[in-house]
């Protein structure tokens, strides 16, 4: 082991032992040992040293360069080459009269394409591209200065076309052993990214000040800080998707900030809060700046950036905050697309890298087209058989092409010329002869670049062994056809399993509904017993005590038994809004005076410990609902949200005029139009995903057992249907809950209360005229027949629609029509009171029903001349009933004297 370092010739002989021989390690050949390097004496000064650049420098034959042998280096020039290599920052040395270049595997990167030969190249050679321009610099260096120089732009080629560069980096003069100049070191970095992004945000900031300077802004606002009131012109306002003409006037910003990505909103409002808090150094005191997003009321995201300033008064407290926003929403998409093509760029980069390692890479070329000299690397030359000095120094593509297989050739050529003419990528698969005289598949993937006068330039590219790929190919081809085969003889397996799935779903889905059909029936049956035990039982306690004389305790019975009859109303009253048949008497509305009407009944009934704000535009438009009915889910939704809050909390009733699109209008699940929304929102206890799923089924009710019916929200959410609109929900377990009533805009004037809209003068009820009633229950045709006698009128009685007729037709003075509507005889209620109308023109009517059915309203509107009156009812609702539509005033009922 002549010549190695005691050390290295231990290592090399422990290794022939564990080996079970001698060793014959030859000269100049490295032993990896765990994480050491041993080399030849020649390299003992890189002990410890490793990378891709040292074994380069190893297996350089510097004895063709002006340096000679590395025995005969100098001691100085080692060591610089030792701490260049273990330094981390890129770095590079040249040396001697011919500066020959070294580097280290920081550096080698930079270099490119240049990588692979510029190992011990003359460094006026290796940079002779951008000589002109570091000649200067050089010379600093070698007359003993250290020149140093700061984002300096160096077109390097590194891909083997013009790039736009940015270095900072210094050269500075290394000695030889006794002292002289010998060379220079550099160390560099790239400072690419930083230039281009300095620079853009320069233009950024002239746009900006030009904006500001010439008015062409995008969207200008002006915040007045005390009052909370920002205005803003009207692309502002549309930006951020504000009513204009209330920005005009100026509306609070949290308006605004309801534009603003969630995700950037608290972002946002802190980089506001710094800027009114004057942080920062300089002229940034009091100035806001920030890029954010804006979501668009068709969903869509723009990209915004803001620029503003704080102005303060003498105490120093800001007062006012004007600024502008630009839409950057391009700029920011051209932005990504880079990010994007960079790591595009960088992972093809890596994928290559690793292609060539795993051997997929076969080689590469380089076409230099302007002078027609092709140059591969050794890889490449291997594979086709050609001396490797060959491919280094350049050689015709005929000669290439002549390795390719005879059938191929004319295809290859085509691929070839039609790439060179339009430019762009070119991949092509044909076969080559290899140097072992077989033929295998390969693929050629490039890219021909042209000059700006559409020249082609250059054709570089690589080469891939697609022969097991192929092979591949053809095993999958088969794989197919035997798939095929076997898919024909699935097909009809699958459709009769799909036939059995369905029948399945479907039995499953009659399943649900009869389950639902039974929870709904069970419900109704416990309720309507338990309400038909207090009527029977008080009835029989009242005829009991009546036999015993005993009637001191009847009126108690009595309230009982109407107590009972009236939660059994309310009940199926809230049965027939679930199922939208409840009646409806729907008015043009004003939901502002309805809600301040019902103020003090809500604070009442939810109790001091719940805080009841209202709050709603001045220019709320009309709608056309049933009011008490609305009235009585705004009461029920105000109880729901007080019962979520048992420790007290804040109820907030809002009223917004909203334009609903595709958009918004999905989450409301109707049609687009204007609505007027009804919001109520509690701070509660909130609901889960699972609850709100059946929030609205009917019976379901999260209330201890006794505390509520579970009809209350289904019935408002049949009401809202029953109505033209839709109710929807917001929830979140604790955050509390948002209910939203959509009502439909009704164009035309608030009808108010307590006006005679016949303008006829009112009579006095029961002075002997004629009333038909027709109802096919005799109870309740007995019972208004004798509420009609006691008020003075005189009564004909009609079992169905074919009596009711026959009196029509009579001679017979008829003054009010009271007709149930479901009536046997081939006409329900609508018709005959149509046919009556038909006989009598100024005949009036009042429907008397359980349901509205669609024959009894025109539109939501009864006919003039027409009441209605909901079963059951009191005697008082039916005395007040008939008054109305004879015209008469209204009073209490009170029986003639028998």
């Amino acid at each position: 082991m002549a010549g190695y370092p005691v050390w290295a010739n231990a290592l090399i002989q422990i290794e022939g032992r564990r080996c079970g021989r001698q060793s014959t390690l030859a000269p100049g050949r490295a032993l990896m040992q765990g994480q050491i390097m041993v080399y030849s004496a020649a390299f003992a000064f890189l002990d410890g040293v490793s990378g891709r650049v040292v074994d380069e420098m190893i297996a350089f034959d510097w004895a063709t360069t002006s340096l000679g042998r590395p025995e005969t280096w100098p001691a100085a020039l080692k060591a610089q080459i030792a701490t260049m290599l273990a330094c981390p920052a890129p770095m590079y040395l040249v040396w001697g009269p011919d500066l020959i270049s070294f580097y280290n595997d920081a550096y080698r990167p930079m270099l490119g394409y240049r990588a692979a030969t510029a190992m011990g190249t003359p460094f006026r050679i290796l940079w002779d591209s951008i000589w002109t321009d570091i000649a200067p610099l050089v010379d600093i260096a070698l007359s003993g200065k250290v020149a140093q120089v700061t984002d300096m732009r160096l077109d390097l080629a590194r891909e083997g076309k013009p790039e736009e560069a940015y270095w900072s980096f210094s050269y500075s003069p290394v000695f030889d052993d006794r002292g002289a100049i010998a060379g220079m070191i550099c160390v560099t970095g790239e400072t690419t990214a930083r230039v281009l992004a300095e620079r853009r945000q320069r233009e950024a900031d002239e746009r900006l000040e030009l904006a500001l300077s010439s008015g062409a802004h995008v969207g200008m606002w002006d915040w007045d800080v005390v009052n909370d009131s920002v205005r803003s012109d009207r692309r502002f306002a549309a930006m951020y998707g504000v009513d204009p003409a209330a920005a005009e006037t100026g509306i609070p910003i949290a308006e605004f900030f309801r534009g603003i990505h969630p995700d950037d909103r608290e972002r946002v409002t802190r980089e506001v809060a710094d800027a009114m808090a004057w942080t920062g150094e300089g002229d940034a005191a009091g100035r806001f700046a920030s890029e954010y997003r804006l979501v668009q009321s068709d969903a869509t995201i723009h990209w915004v950036s803001a620029r503003g300033r704080c102005i303060a008064d003498e105490s120093g407290r800001c007062v006012r905050f004007p600024g502008v926003s630009f839409d950057i929403t391009d700029r920011i998409c051209t932005e990504q697309q880079l990010r994007e093509s960079e790591a595009r760029a960088r992972l093809n980069a890596e994928r290559v890298q690793l292609a060539q390692e795993a051997g997929a890479i076969i080689g590469t070329w380089f076409w230099d087209l302007l002078s027609n000299r092709f140059t591969c690397d050794e890889p490449f030359a291997r594979h086709f058989g050609i001396a490797p000095a060959l491919g280094h120094e350049g050689l015709e593509i005929e000669k290439v092409a002549e390795l390719v297989h005879p059938d191929d050739r004319a295809g290859l050529s085509e691929a070839v010329q039609a790439a060179i003419a339009r430019g762009g990528p070119y991949a092509h698969q044909y076969r080559v002869r290899r140097h072992d005289g077989h033929y295998h598949w390969l693929e050629a993937i490039g890219r021909v670049d042209h000059a700006p006068d559409g020249t082609p330039v250059q054709f570089p590219g690589v080469l891939i062994d697609v022969g097991a790929r192929r092979a591949l190919e053809v095993e999958r081809d088969t794989a197919i056809a035997e798939l095929r085969a076997l898919t024909d003889q699935l097909e009809q397996r699958v459709a009769d399993r799909t036939a059995e799935l369905m029948r399945a779903e479907e039995a499953l889905r009659q399943s649900q509904k009869m389950e639902a059909v039974g929870q709904l029936t069970g419900g109704l049956a416990h309720d309507f017993n338990n309400l038909l035990a207090g009527i029977s039982g008080s009835l029989e306690l009242m005829a009991l005590r009546l036999s015993q004389g005993r009637v001191n305790d009847l009126d108690r019975y009595m309230d009982a038994a109407q107590g009972a009859t009236r939660r059994a109303a309310a009940l199926t009253h809230r049965l027939l809004a679930f199922s939208r048949r409840q009646t409806l008497a729907p008015k043009p509305t004003d939901i502002a005076a309805l809600v301040a009407g019902m103020t003090d009944l809500i604070r009442r009934t939810v109790g001091p410990g719940i805080v009841l704000e209202t709050h709603g535009a001045d220019d709320l438009w009309t709608v056309l609902v049933d009011a008490p009915q609305l009235e009585n889910a705004l009461l029920n939704l105000c109880i729901n949200a007080r019962d979520a809050m048992p420790e007290g909390g804040r109820i907030t009733i809002e009223m917004v005029n909203r334009r609903l699109d595709k958009g918004n209008a999905r989450f409301a699940d109707i049609p687009d139009g204007e609505y007027l929304a009804l919001c109520v929102t509690d701070t509660g206890t909130g609901m889960t995903p699972e609850v709100m799923e059946k929030v609205f089924d009917p019976f379901f009710t999260t209330k201890p057992l006794g505390q509520g019916t579970g009809l209350g929200l289904s019935m408002i959410y049949g009401f809202a249907q029953q109505s033209g609109g839709q109710v929807r929900i917001r929830s979140a377990p604790g955050e509390g809950t948002t209910v939203f009533l959509y009502l439909p805009r009704h164009d035309g004037p608030v009808e108010r209360d307590g006006v005679d809209a016949t303008g006829v003068t009112a009579k006095p009820s029961g002075a002997g005229e004629t009333v038909l009633v027709v109802d096919d229950e005799a109870t309740v045709r007995m019972m208004i027949s004798d509420v009609l006698r006691d008020m003075g009128y005189r009564v004909v009685e009609a079992a169905d629609s074919v009596e009711g007729m026959a009196v029509l037709r009579s001679d017979e003075r008829i003054d009010l029509l009271v007709t149930d509507v479901g009536l046997p005889g081939g006409m329900n209620g609508r018709q005959l009171a149509e046919a009556a109308r038909e006989l009598r023109h100024e005949l009036n009517v009042m429907f008397v029903t359980g349901y509205a059915e669609n024959a009894v309203l025109n539109s939501g509107h009864l006919s003039p001349g027409m009441q209605l009156l909901t079963k059951p009812f009191t005697v008082d609702a039916l005395v007040m009933g008939i008054q109305a539509a004879m015209g008469a005033s209204a009073r209490r009922y009170e029986p003639h004297a028998s």
